[in-house]
Order: structure tokens, then C-alpha cells, then sequence
């Protein structure tokens, strides 16, 4: 059998397919949220809602009731809904195995069940994934908030650049809703018919340093400016909640990644490196060009290796805590001499 995801289960609800059983879980709240709210507001018509959705909460209620609800039938429509919100505060989960041997066909059972997961050995976490469908949702890591921006900002029809999702991302941090509610501001903010966000819109309207921040590093490392780029580092050791290493260093390491790639490129125009990274335009094209005039290809590479050894010693391997700005003014004099 697939193993589920928010995407497959996301299309499966969109089409009007409505499993018995549902049990969200994990340290990420935002897609249990998605999730559990596209199913309260879809799964029934406005009309049927009265009679056929009920709504529970772990600590106020108990598994007998819900159990009790489970098995009642629908007035008036093909399907009941039934949503027990903070059901990491239900006792005695396990007294819904039997229920869970023979479900009632006509009931959507949701369990949204947050700040931590079900034990995974337990007999009633098997029993879930036979009949429904069991998803954890662990906390998005900075590196990969970039991939989270894009792809809200693609389903709203927005548009922006590296540098503003790279600003979004390090202004707001990893909470995926504040993210999100971030860039629904950003869309009211905009022009009608207009749906470019740009970094001046990030700036005014989410208040972050126009100074001190990634995008900027970056430029610095690019020319070789020593004292900005120190400056910078300097900035985010002082205020390292604000400025997570591993965004950081994710950012660089994607930068530098792709200058070591522009390095093989046949044409290496603007355009011709765009093409060769297969890029949609050639905005920060003009940054890897002046990247390879200097810094050898061999230093790039060397480069990435440190990109990486910093990130591991930022999630502690080699058992050695090093302060994280420590690692950035390391890693800094290295990329610069």
C-alpha cells in the first residue's frame, strides 16, 4: 500500500473521497489544520452540517462518546463528520480498537492531535492506518522553508523573487501559519491585477532589517566585501533567533552550488548559465558570473564541503556545541581568503 502524504491525501479529499478514519499528528499544527478544516468545510453541504457534524475536544469529552457518535447515522445525508480537536488530551485511546475493527461506513471520524504523536508500537496505531489514514507532520526545517514560500505563493498565484522569499523566510521563521498569514498580508497588499510581491513590499510590510539579513550576506561573499559580510555575521550572532544558522547556511549552500554548476556551463552568457541551471529568467544570474571571477572552482568546492560540516556541527554532531555564531565567522574567513 502507498504510503499517505498531505498531497495525496489532499487531492483524495478534493475529489470527494472521504476515508472513516483520519488521525493528524505531529509538531507541525499548520497541515493538521489544512487538513481537518478542508474536511469540516467540505465533506458536507452548508445544510447538512446541523444535523450531521459534531465537533469534540480531547480533555471534555470521552472515547465511549465518541465512540457512541461514531455509530449513530446520518439524518438526511450519505455521511456524518465527527472532528476531535486536541486529541493528545483524550485518555484511554486505546479503547477505540474495537471500534476501529469494524468502523461505521457512513461516519468521517477526524482526529487532530497536536504538540505530539501517537506511539507508532501501540496496537491502536495499527489498527488506524488498516482502515483510515495515519499522517505526522514533524516541524519544517529552516532549509527547506524556501520550498514551503514557493509552493504557497504558486497555489495564490503570486509571484516573487529569490531575495523575497529568501527575506520572507528569515523574517517570519519556521511557523508555517504566521508564514502563511504573512504572505496572505503581503497579497492584500498588492495592486489589483497585480501579483508580483517584491522585496521593497517584504520590507515595508513585515518590518525586517534592510541591512542585516541573507540576501545581503550573499552579495557581500559574492564581491568579497570583508568588512559587510563580518558585519552581517556579527548581526546574526547577536541575534541568533531571528537568524537561524541553518537557513543560513542552507541559502549559501544553494548559491554556491549553483556557481559550481554555472563553472560547466558551454554558453556562459547570462542567458547561456540560465539556461544551463534551468532558471525561468536570469535574475541572479549576473551574481554566479562575478562569483567564478572570484573564487576558483576548486575553492568552490571546498566551500560547499564547509557548508556542510558547519551544518552538522550546528545540530551537534561530533558531540562538540559550538556557538553558532562561532561556526559562521569560521565558515565566513574560510569563503573569503
Amino acid at each position: 500500500m502507498a504510503k499517505h502524504t498531505y498531497e495525496s491525501v489532499f487531492s483524495e479529499l478534493k475529489k470527494g473521497v472521504f476515508r472513516p478514519v483520519y488521525y493528524f499528528m505531529g509538531e507541525e499544527s499548520y497541515y493538521i489544520d489544512k487538513l481537518t478544516d478542508y474536511i469540516a468545510e467540505n465533506a458536507l453541504s452548508e445544510e447538512e452540517k446541523g444535523f450531521n457534524q459534531t465537533l469534540f475536544y480531547g480533555l471534555d469529552t470521552t472515547v465511549d462518546t465518541i465512540i457512541n457518535a461514531a455509530r449513530s447515522f446520518p439524518m438526511m445525508s450519505e455521511r456524518q463528520v465527527i472532528i476531535v480537536k486536541e486529541a493528545q488530551l483524550l485518555k484511554n485511546i486505546e479503547n477505540l480498537t474495537p471500534y476501529l475493527k469494524h468502523p461505521q461506513p457512513t461516519t468521517v471520524l477526524v482526529f487532530a492531535h497536536k504538540n505530539g504523536s501517537l506511539d507508532k508500537r501501540k496496537k491502536i496505531a495499527a489498527e488506524l492506518e488498516r482502515v483510515g489514514v495515519v499522517l505526522e507532520f514533524k516541524k519544517v526545517k529552516e532549509e527547506h522553508l524556501p520550498v514551503f514560500v514557493n509552493n504557497y505563493l504558486r497555489g495564490k498565484g503570486l509571484v516573487a523573487d529569490a531575495k523575497c522569499v529568501s527575506l520572507l523566510c528569515e523574517s517570519v521563521g519556521s511557523d508555517l501559519n504566521r508564514l502563511a498569514g504573512e504572505i496572505d498580508k503581503l497579497s492584500l497588499s498588492l495592486p489589483e491585477g497585480n501579483v508580483v510581491i517584491t522585496p521593497e513590499l517584504v520590507e515595508e510590510n513585515i518590518g525586517i532589517s534592510k541591512e542585516y539579513n541573507n540576501f545581503e550576506l550573499q552579495n557581500a561573499l559574492v564581491v568579497k566585501d570583508v568588512y559587510k559580510a563580518n558585519k552581517i555575521v556579527n548581526y546574526f550572532a547577536s541575534n541568533p533567533k531571528k537568524n537561524p544558522i541553518q537557513l543560513t547556511l542552507a541559502i549559501l549552500f544553494g548559491f554556491f552550488s549553483n556557481v559550481m554548476m554555472a563553472y560547466y556551463a558551454p554558453d556562459k552568457s547570462e542567458r547561456g548559465v540560465a539556461a544551463f541551471l534551468g532558471l525561468k529568467s536570469t535574475w541572479g544570474v549576473g551574481d554566479y558570473l562575478v562569483a567564478m571571477k572570484n573564487y576558483r572552482a576548486t575553492h568552490v568546492m571546498e566551500i560547499l564541503h564547509r557548508i556542510r560540516l558547519a551544518d552538522a556541527k550546528s545540530k551537534g554532531a561530533d558531540g562538540a556545541a559550538v556557538p553558532d555564531g562561532e561556526l559562521m565567522r569560521e565558515l565566513l574567513f574560510f569563503i573569503l581568503h
